[in-house]
């Protein structure tokens, strides 16, 4: 018999005796003892179910799979160890108590989330040292966004456009409104004659001076 039948007797030997030795492992085992292990998969931080969490038995070498609301159900031995690992969420281990009485057994397990803290990242918006330079030369300090937003945001700017857009419906309800408390304040007087009226003079003469008539 040459090397080659040698090393193909010696891997059947061993293979059958591991095979036998798992049968007996098994074997010892009381099938009277099967628990019905039910459960769900939870987050601890913000106790939402955890989909599709594998719950694995480390002892039988079996597993099962959560549904979409973290809920598995899978036949344990008193004693065996379960890892339960879930995308984003560190692995964690149960062990089956052996102290129960029943078949039936739930629980409710909490898996912690694994975060991983990556290093700052600064993005900047020139490529290069040199488009930065050539950007730095080329701006316009005086002429940026928020200068023009100041510009076209100020009183005397808004002013100027709502004097020539038309009225809608919330400013004539206001403007009816105004007319009627004025008539409720003159009545039964004469009208009020702003020609008369030495502040609006005043006041006028004040605005030509400072140049806001010829923006009208």
């Amino acid at each position: 018999m040459n090397l080659k039948h040698l090393l193909i007797c010696f891997f059947t030997l061993l293979l059958s005796a591991m095979s036998f030795g798992q049968t007996n492992t098994e074997s010892t085992k009381d099938s009277t003892k099967l628990i019905q292990l039910s459960g769900v998969a939870i987050g601890e931080t913000d106790m939402n179910p955890v989909s599709y969490t594998t719950v694995y038995d480390k002892t039988s070498k079996r597993g099962v799979i959560a549904d979409y609301y973290g809920f598995f159900s899978m036949v344990v031995y008193p004693g065996d160890t379960l890892l339960f690992s879930g995308y984003s969420y560190k692995t964690s281990n149960y062990v089956v108590p052996d102290t129960l009485l029943e078949n039936r057994y739930s629980i409710i397990h909490m898996l912690q989330k694994d975060t991983v803290n990556l290093p700052a990242v600064t993005v900047y918006p020139w490529p290069s040292r040199e488009d930065f330079a050539r950007a730095f030369v080329e701006m316009q300090p005086y002429d940026d966004a928020i200068r023009r937003a100041q510009r076209e945001l100020s009183g005397e700017s808004l002013a100027f456009v709502a004097a020539r857009l038309d009225t809608d419906a919330s400013l004539s309800y206001g403007n009816t409104l105004n007319q009627q408390y004025t008539k409720l304040y003159t009545n039964r007087q004469m009208p009020v004659n702003n020609l008369l009226n030495p502040y609006s003079w005043a006041k006028l003469i004040q605005d030509w001076k400072a140049g806001k008539l010829s923006k009208q």
